[in-house]
């Protein structure tokens, strides 16, 4: 048995191969090691796989994660997959090239991630030849959900954001401007925390219709300006996307992709089905 998961900064989605071929799908917390440790991880994982799960007869384990593009960082998230899966095989990947395989399989192009944090690059088919780091969540992360999570809460703190919105967010979260500030300067995963109103200025979209477009338009507009332009020919390639933010506000991004002759291609929320058919699609070529 096999278990293929992507790992965002906020939520992993895994997919169990039994032995039948049969897919089991299931989800965790998501566990970036540039905030979470591998006493946590393996704490985590402990409490929240599922009971049915025999974790002793797995044989492979393929992990791709948000922040594991270092060999510093892909050890902290092995070490706790070794802990739990204690019969399998462990690979750890970056959730980059996840989304490449899943958006472009074995085709060359353009692949982005707009999800708590944003990631992009070009792909031959096989490895990663570009990568423009977005330099997370406090220097970049333009397009991402802690980067638009930013920009409502200093609006809200401010005082600039629409009266009825302001007091739509006041109802769903009665936070002050303190209790911000702690959850921002001390209190873990802040990037997540931020992140978390993008899906607030999506449930109040329709009613606040010029806000919204403001808001994303900036933030994608920013993600292009910051990342997109910078790689070679970019015009050449379509903007292929994974990510919650990116397929939630999907319209918006491809109205700020055409402003930039950036054509648009695959734009999905999640790369997990797509990802476990390119490595069953693998293993059947192998």
């Amino acid at each position: 048995m096999i278990v293929i998961a992507d790992g965002g900064s906020t939520k992993t989605n895994w997919c169990l191969i039994n032995e039948a071929g049969r897919k089991i799908y299931f989800n965790t917390e998501g566990y970036n090691p540039y905030f979470s440790k591998t006493e946590y991880i393996t704490k985590s994982l402990n409490e929240s796989l599922p009971d049915h799960l025999e974790r002793e007869k797995l044989t492979e384990v393929y992990y791709y994660g948000a922040g594991c593009s270092t060999p510093a960082n892909q050890k902290i998230v092995s070490d706790a997959m070794e802990n739990v899966f204690i019969n399998a095989k462990v690979y750890v990947g970056h959730d980059l090239l996840a989304s490449c395989r899943a958006l472009l399989g074995n085709e060359a192009g353009f692949a982005a991630i707009l999800g708590t944090g944003t990631n992009s690059c070009l792909y031959d088919g096989k490895d990663i030849t570009l990568n423009i780091d977005s330099l997370g969540y406090f220097l970049g992360d333009e397009g991402s959900g802690s980067f638009i999570g930013k920009r409502i809460l200093a609006d809200y703190m401010k005082g600039y954001m629409p009266k009825g919105l302001r007091e739509a967010f006041y109802d769903n979260y009665a936070l002050t401007n303190e209790d911000i500030f702690e959850q921002i300067y001390n209190k873990p995963l802040p990037n997540r925390f931020c992140a978390s109103f993008s899906k607030f200025l999506y449930d109040f979209k329709d009613s606040f219709e010029d806000y919204t477009f403001a808001t994303i338009d900036y933030a994608f507009t920013a993600f292009f300006e910051n990342l997109v332009v910078h790689y070679p020919n970019y015009k050449d390639h379509k903007l292929n996307c994974v990510g919650s933010v990116g397929y939630s506000f999907r319209d918006i991004l491809s109205i700020v992709a055409d402003r930039y002759e950036m054509g648009v291609g695959k734009i999905i929320r999640s790369p997990i089905d797509d990802l476990v058919q390119y490595h069953l699609t693998t293993a059947k070529a192998d």
